[in-house]
């Protein structure tokens, strides 16, 4: 079996927060958070940061963490990993962590790894959560969908099932994190824009558009991305608390 890897995808640009990989958090960068949560992950053989940006680089390589350059022309984190990924024929597995999830938790990144490499079926693995009412109706949250065996229907901003009967039907939140198959990546990279992904500004729909499967695993936690200053704020006050309760 070749080997698993879980790859940061870290630009330097972001329309609401620039620079956010290099942000400190008690004198750690937001970038430095990630990597060291996906160390504890059990099933990963490397982690790779992916970046196109020369600080970040810097950055990474500081702490003592892995990183490769790519190029700055990229559309999107999966392109920038298959560069990554392309460099590494002994890359069987792929997990791509977003840079800017320092909360995610290492059972939920193995989780992910584990479904593309123990389910034949599954192409794709990614993580949901239950969602209450208050959620469902947020386009920025995005739905899903799945069958009796847990493999993804459709995603969408829209608020789904429809509940023409009230009171059945529990709703789940997509969680961006994604495990790949290399073959899976490599056409997925490959592939061209189709109509739903374009619709509602989800890649995932490639996928599913295309006949790929995707293997979902529920987790409990809800994820703090950090998009904003307020998310930043949100991050600092909880590692505090944490830390306060030591």
């Amino acid at each position: 079996m070749g080997k698993s890897a879980i790859i940061i995808p870290a630009r330097y640009g972001s329309s609401r927060l620039e620079g956010k990989p290099l942000l400190k958090v008690l004198d750690k960068p937001v970038i430095q958070w990630v990597y060291e949560k996906a160390k504890q992950a059990k099933l990963a053989d490397l982690i790779i940061v992916a970046t196109d940006d020369q600080r970040i680089y810097d950055c990474v390589k500081g702490f003592g963490g892995n990183v490769e350059m790519t190029s700055a022309a990229h559309k999107s984190g999966s392109d920038r990993i298959m560069e990554v990924v392309s460099r590494h024929p002994e890359i069987d597995y792929i997990c791509n962590l977003q840079g800017d999830e320092p909360l995610i938790e290492p059972e939920s990144i193995d989780a992910v790894i584990r479904n593309v490499i123990e389910d034949d079926r599954a192409d794709i693995s990614t993580l949901i959560r239950e969602i209450g009412q208050n959620e469902v109706d947020n386009p920025n949250l995005v739905k899903c969908v799945t069958d009796k065996n847990g493999f993804a229907l459709y995603f969408s901003r829209s608020k789904i099932p429809y509940e023409r009967n009230t009171g059945i039907a529990k709703f789940y939140g997509h969680l961006g994190i994604y495990g790949y198959k290399r073959h899976a990546l490599e056409s997925m990279t490959s592939l061209n824009q189709t109509m739903l992904e374009k619709t509602e500004s989800l890649e995932q729909l490639r996928a599913l558009e295309n006949g790929m499967k995707i293997k979902t695993s529920v987790v409990d936690f809800v994820p703090v991305g950090i998009d904003t200053k307020e998310d930043l704020e949100k991050f600092r006050q909880i590692v505090s608390e944490k830390l306060s309760r030591i």
